[in-house]
């Protein structure tokens, strides 16, 4: 099936019919009309590579996640993709796992695939390792490390929001020693928020004992490592903030281990917002990032620079904000006596 049949079917010329699958507007309604009546008769698929060569682009945009198995990147995934359908986009993605090698072998099929604009959703992946998209002006979207140049838009998490309002939740219920589970500190989100969390801390006028700031690395495995290295403190902490959801849920899986009921004895808060945090026993408390909003503004910025007839020199900057979603994992300091609370009253 080729170009030739469709145009003899619809009675038009090869040049009409290229211009039609191609969406360039200048075809005359009637005859568009004719050429994918002809199309959906005949049922043919045309080649993204030779449309790619007669309109000049391609329609593909480029996604890349740090980890496909970890549960924050599906719904990214998802949406970015159904986002893209509606616009007649297709996307390539790729999974780093944190590998500088895969994201190179990443970089180059994208630009084989005459990709029209990248979204990097990898918190924390060196841009040095995109000169050859910077080279080639191709756009990109960054998660908080994105510079300030052309054909470049960053997503400004804004952490300290909801990491705010959950160190307020937490002293409100009477927690004093409050620990902070990081993520790997060699990301610079992860580092973002453990400022946010001290930050919020001095807010309320409440000291931090460096102790209780451990450093994790957003894993289940990490979260109960860093948690058992609490559990060995002299004076345990009441209340845990962590980084991201599944490292709460590392914690909780050692407090089971351990014996440690939560939120009777333990207060527990995740940030991320992941699906499965609903269905945890107890549901975690948690600081929604949503996922569905990043990939949404995500591809809008790509969309928006490939529309856009003259580049922002600074390129464009756009934020997310970040909320606390009460569930059932924090409660009242369990230290807290009832002498002390008819004090207070």
């Amino acid at each position: 099936m080729n170009i030739r049949e469709i145009a003899k079917r619809a009675k038009v010329s090869t040049a009409t019919v290229s211009r039609t699958i191609n969406r360039i507007p200048t075809v005359k309604p009637q005859l568009a009309k004719r050429v994918w009546k002809a199309v959906d008769e005949l049922g043919y698929f045309p080649s993204m590579q030779a449309r790619a060569l007669v309109s000049g682009k391609s329609r593909i945009f480029g996604l890349i996640v740090s980890e496909i198995t970890n549960p924050f990147f599906p719904e990214i995934v998802h949406v970015f993709e159904e986002t893209a359908l509606l616009h007649n986009y297709e996307i390539l993605l790729t999974s780093t796992v944190h590998d500088t090698e895969r994201m190179k072998i990443a970089v180059r099929r994208m630009l084989e695939h005459r990709v029209e604009g990248v979204a990097v959703m990898t918190f924390g992946m060196e841009e040095s390792l995109l000169d050859d998209l910077k080279l080639r002006q191709v756009p990109l979207v960054f998660v908080d490390v994105g510079p300030q140049r052309p054909h470049v838009s960053n997503i400004r998490i804004e952490y300290l929001l909801g990491i705010r309002q959950a160190v307020q939740h937490l002293a409100a219920l009477r927690h004093e020693r409050i620990g902070f589970i990081t993520g790997p500190l060699t990301l610079k989100s992860a580092v973002a928020r453990r400022d946010a969390f001290l930050q919020a801390m001095k807010e309320i006028g409440m000291p931090v004992d460096p102790a209780l700031v451990v450093e994790g690395n957003h894993t289940l495995e990490g979260g109960e490592k860093a948690f058992t290295n609490m559990l060995a403190l002299p004076s345990r902490p009441t209340a845990i903030l962590c980084s991201n959801d599944m490292t709460a849920m590392g914690v909780m899986r050692k407090s089971y281990a351990e014996g440690i009921v939560i939120p009777r004895d333990l207060s527990v808060v995740g940030f991320d917002n992941i699906r499965i945090t609903e269905y945890t026993l107890p549901p975690l408390t948690t600081i929604e990032m949503s996922q569905t909003e990043l990939a949404r503004i995500a591809f809008q910025a790509l969309l928006e620079d490939v529309q856009r007839k003259i580049p922002n020199t600074k390129g464009t900057e756009y934020v997310l904000m970040t909320s606390l979603v009460l569930r059932e994992s924090t409660a009242l300091n369990p230290n807290w006596t009832e002498l002390q609370r008819k004090e207070v009253g």
